[in-house]
């Protein structure tokens, strides 16, 4: 991209912060979304002349397909207090991933590639990949930050569950469990590792994860616009006691235009948006 030769010279002097960076999360790590355990809905009943195993399969189907809908919001039952669930879709956009919905063990994303944006950094690291389809949306993400006269510069997104444990710990080592769980996700409850989410900052911010991100060009202009490309502010200011974790401005996931749209509009968090009342 045309600032590449600042990006990097300023990034060697740079220590990313926030729950973002793999180097060392300063603030809200993405404990992020997940979708999970939408309540079952049985297929429309077929005729009468339909046999019983016919009836089954079709119930199986519908209950398949009211799982994975993008469209499904209000569908979430919410956990007691304390009880952490394992979310049963962890491909579909709108996976719920925070404190107390995990990803199963061992998930990797399926198809996780590069997005054709500029990186604070040039490495072939992990955090450089996405899921295809947020990964397509993120590159049409900054191609209209770029039409509006403004640098984005991507950060951090997959982060596998190694990684993850080993950001944790590190914040659990210099601050105590309670303090990093204002904003370090666990390994396992992540939203780096569904591969739907990125960090994203900017040459005015040093590229550093920081609340004044929202003081930027580029930030003002995420804040209203990420919405157009499917992605949300995930960790809203104000939201702390329902996202779990402190005000990320530079945090954004992919839930797809429909969900996103909505999401902005109505001013919610991806919880408000999909625990059922």
């Amino acid at each position: 991209m045309k600032r590449k030769a600042l990006f990097i010279t300023a990034a060697l002097g740079v220590l990313l912060l926030g729950c973002q960076q793999d180097e060392e999360p300063k603030q809200g790590e993405d404990t992020q979304a997940s979708q999970t355990e939408l309540d079952d809905k049985q297929a429309t009943d077929q005729s009468d002349s339909q046999d019983g195993n016919q009836e089954s399969e079709q119930d199986q189907a519908g209950q398949k397909g009211d799982e994975n809908s993008e469209n499904s919001s209000g569908q979430l039952e919410k956990p007691e207090d304390g009880e952490v669930v394992t979310v049963e879709d962890p491909e579909s956009t709108l996976v719920l991933v925070n404190k107390q919905f995990k990803l199963p063990d061992g998930y990797e994303p399926p198809d996780l590639i590069a997005p054709d944006v500029p990186f604070y950094f040039d490495e072939d690291l992990e955090k450089r990949y996405m899921r295809e389809e947020a990964a397509h949306a993120l590159e049409e993400l900054f191609s209209g930050a770029e039409k509006a006269g403004l640098d984005l510069v991507a950060a951090s997104g997959y982060r596998s569950y190694g990684r993850q444990e080993e950001i944790y710990q590190q914040n659990v080592d210099s601050m105590g469990q309670e303090e990093a769980d204002k904003f370090s996700a666990r390994p396992g409850n992540s939203e780096h590792q569904t591969g739907l989410a990125i960090d994203v900052t900017s040459a005015e911010m040093a590229f550093s994860l920081e609340q004044s991100f929202k003081q930027t060009d580029e930030g003002a202009w995420l804040a209203e616009n990420a919405h157009h490309y499917g992605f949300i502010i995930r960790y809203p200011e104000g939201k702390e006691d329902i996202t779990g974790y402190s005000y990320e401005p530079w945090h954004i996931r992919y839930v797809g235009e429909k969900a996103a749209k909505e999401i902005y509009q109505q001013d919610l968090t991806l919880e408000e948006y999909l625990f059922s009342e």
